[in-house]
């Protein structure tokens, strides 16, 4: 029987992307759950009841628009998140949180989230101490918000402006998005309803002509990274 990982869309706009299709290619059967669907963006204090952790080998919560700590939604879904991971590692299934999926990871285990004074969009040089893990070079970024690593963890990566990357037994957090291709940053900036990388001093337009030039290298990177996660972490080797 196939291993299984579940990828979490906490909103629907934030898909697996690449990272499904490394997992594919390391043998996963790959599953999905939905939170706040396309419907409840603008009122996202959704109930939910999330599916059992242990019926998978990896939990893969991505990303999303709104704040890790915001009251309303940490009074409803993002505490079931919570929860749901709590049971994954008590029941040692391995989780790799991507930006407010790594996130979470950092507030469920006892460290903080807050608005950061240096925000990053865009493609930035990460640096990483432990190559065989978390390969640096560039990788996509679109946060707000910042962590503190919880208690035990151990930081892997990192820019100049934040934490990039953190491993707590058999959970790795990711503030990076290493999914990111051309066609899934243009579904993201098609709903940039808000003109938040026009805020930011930067067009559309430049961006995803960046990431025609970088997203090769960056998908090579990102399979090391799923083969060095199955490998080192979850305890599952990607077959050769």
């Amino acid at each position: 029987m196939a291993p299984r990982v579940l990828f979490i869309h906490n909103e629907h706009l934030a898909t697996e992307g690449l990272l499904g299709e490394a997992f594919t290619e390391c043998g996963y059967d790959v599953a999905t759950f939905g939170v706040v669907p396309a419907e409840r963006v603008n009122d996202p204090a959704v109930d939910v009841t999330f599916p059992d952790p242990t019926d998978y080998d990896v939990i893969v919560p991505l990303g999303a628009r709104w704040p890790v700590y915001d009251e309303a939604l940490r009074r409803t879904w993002v505490e079931a998140e919570m929860q749901m991971l709590r049971d994954a590692a008590d029941a040692g299934v391995s989780t790799l949180g991507v930006c407010f999926g790594g996130q979470l990871l950092a507030q469920t285990f006892g460290g903080t989230v807050t608005r950061s004074t240096k925000p990053e969009i865009g493609w930035y040089d990460v640096t990483s101490d432990d190559e065989s893990l978390i390969p640096g070079g560039r990788w996509f970024e679109w946060h707000f918000d910042t962590w503190t690593l919880p208690p035990g963890a151990t930081e892997i990566a990192r820019t100049p402006n934040a934490s990039q990357a953190f491993i707590l037994g058999r959970a790795v957090a990711l503030q990076f998005h290493p999914e990111v291709d051309h066609d899934l940053l243009a579904r993201w900036f098609a709903d940039d309803r808000d003109g938040e990388v026009a805020g930011f001093g930067r067009t559309h337009d430049e961006l995803l002509s960046e990431t025609k030039e970088l997203e090769d290298s960056a998908a090579t990177r990102l399979r090391a990274l799923v083969r060095g996660f199955l490998t080192r972490v979850a305890n599952q080797p990607c077959p050769s």
